[in-house]
């Protein structure tokens, strides 16, 4: 089977990791569809695999959580029972964030539920190295999943409720106006002055604009549920480690003690060489 050369890899997820979809990829880089979505499959499965072996003992005492929308195939309203099956519907990121070193030590793809949040915050508990302060958002699947992701490993956890001067209207992507913000101590010892989730949304705003598959109203969005995972993986990996922040002028991976220079796209390139080399030994 044909390989792309690591040039063109290298220029494939140059376009990838600044928001253009597969399509747009290919008319700029003069590469095939099918070689191009295949080279970001695999390299999603590669960074996967890569967070899972470096994102351990973290040095996070402060930890921000939200969950972003997104959809596969169709708007859960609008898809069958046999595509809902498949995978399409509404899809859901949970995202972890360091708000000293920007870090991303954790996300999880799934639906909206408790037991999506067990897993986010199960897979998110053991790379901590330090008792944590948690704070998220007042979803109460946060509230049930905490202590059993938690168990075993003291954690100090509070929640941001915003207070809206109007509910959301029908079809309407914006809340209101926000009129005020509650914090509340919901176990442990967290520092109310020091429970927000402001950089995890931000991050959110961040996520929309560098991934095509979560612009709203466009035709971007991703037709399968393992494609949206892995393209949510290569996201993350590249923005801990290759992207410089405008805050801290260096990247998150830095900051974090996890890497001591900014890597070079070919360097995560490198993830997908060294998993095939492994697979051939």
């Amino acid at each position: 089977m044909n390989r792309l050369s690591t040039d063109d890899r290298v220029r494939v997820l140059a376009c990838l990791v600044e928001g253009n979809s597969i399509r747009a990829t290919c008319r700029m880089t003069g590469i095939g569809r099918q070689a191009a979505q295949r080279f970001g499959e695999d390299l999603g499965a590669a960074c996967e695999k890569f967070a899972a072996q470096v994102m351990v003992n973290l040095p996070c005492t402060r930890i921000q959580c939200d969950e972003i929308w997104a959809f596969c195939g169709a708007k859960e309203k609008n898809a069958s029972a046999t595509k809902k099956a498949q995978g399409w519907g509404d899809v859901w990121t949970w995202v972890a964030i360091d708000p000293d070193t920007k870090l991303i030590p954790a996300w999880f793809t799934g639906d909206r539920t408790t037991m999506s949040a067990y897993k986010f915050l199960r897979n998110l508990s053991p790379r901590l190295a330090n008792r944590v302060q948690v704070s998220t958002d007042g979803h109460r699947a946060y509230a049930l999943a905490m202590k059993g992701a938690f168990h075993g490993s003291p954690v100090d956890y509070g929640t941001v409720v915003k207070i809206y001067a109007e509910p959301w209207g029908e079809g309407k992507y914006s809340p209101g106006v926000v009129t005020g913000t509650k914090r509340e101590i919901v176990f442990g010892a967290p520092i109310r002055e020091e429970i927000c989730t402001s950089h995890a949304e931000r991050q959110n705003l961040t996520m929309r604009m560098q991934m095509r598959r979560f612009t709203r109203l466009t035709n971007g969005f991703s037709k399968k549920i393992e494609n949206h995972r892995l393209a949510v993986a290569l996201y993350f990996v590249h923005y801990n480690f290759c992207r410089i922040h405008g805050a801290l002028r260096i990247t998150p991976a830095m900051a974090a003690g996890l890497s001591d220079h900014v890597w070079e796209l070919s360097e995560m390139v490198g993830l997908l060489a060294s998993q095939e080399v492994a697979l051939c030994a």
